[in-house]
């Protein structure tokens, strides 16, 4: 089956977060998302609902793809609009008229859904993916295209390696994560009880191989015969696919 063997770094990250993961071609940018945030500790991802907004920057396509309903429905308007827009422009106060100008170069912009477009073109094309989740913490991943397999039987991904804790949700952004990770790794810290209590109200699991895989298996998304094989399966993977 073909699959991608991507890397997924996390920027600003030091030292860097990251994780190399294998993938059957096929998913689309919402699989996508629910790989990183399996992969590292948020928790947007599959099987849960959405927790905060995620966009993929596809700037060589002049393309977002979101979850951010808010941002679709303003692109779909401005595109059966445009002569209203053109007009609006025209009208706007000179000292108003740069805002404008950026507001209606960002409304040019496509925004796709995560759940109808594929990663296949894109990842093959440019080998590369900006992606960001939430807004407001404000955290920005690379993915990264370093081979492309033909045979990899499973419908799942799988983490081959990585390195490094990743955040929980809502820590403030990687300021907050490594003041966090400071307290949490201080048990003299006056602080640190709180610390620990809140971060397992959250999930936070430092780096775990064995576990992160455990969770990939539920992003099935290519039915085959080999799903059914458990025996030594990590072990196997790694062994043929190499640090």
């Amino acid at each position: 089956m073909k699959s991608y063997i991507i890397r997924i770094e996390l920027e600003d990250s030091n030292p860097l977060i990251w994780r190399r993961v294998i993938m059957p071609a096929g998913a689309t940018y919402k699989r996508l998302h629910d790989i990183i945030q399996n992969v590292t500790n948020f928790q947007s991802g599959y099987p849960f609902d959405w927790y905060h907004l995620y966009e993929f920057d596809l700037k060589e396509e002049n393309m977002i793809v979101t979850n951010d309903e808010e941002a679709y429905i303003e692109h779909q308007d401005y595109v059966k609009n445009k002569e209203y827009y053109e007009e609006r422009l025209k009208n706007t106060p000179s000292d108003m008229l740069e805002f404008e100008q950026d507001y209606q170069e960002w409304l040019k912009i496509e925004v796709c859904k995560p759940t109808k477009l594929k990663i296949d073109d894109y990842l093959e094309k440019y080998k590369e993916i900006k992606y960001s989740y939430d807004f407001g913490d404000g955290w920005y991943f690379t993915v990264k295209l370093e081979e492309i397999v033909d045979d990899y039987y499973f419908g799942y991904p799988t983490l081959l390696y990585g390195a490094e804790t990743a955040p929980p949700e809502d820590v403030g952004g990687i300021y907050g994560f490594y003041e966090f990770l400071e307290i949490y790794n201080d048990p003299k810290h006056p602080e640190h009880d709180e610390a620990k209590a809140w971060a397992e109200e959250l999930n936070f699991k430092e780096y775990e191989p064995d576990l992160i895989n455990e969770k990939l298996k539920e992003i099935n998304y290519k039915k085959t015969e080999m799903d059914k094989i458990e025996h030594e399966h990590y072990k196997v993977i790694k062994d043929k696919y190499g640090k």
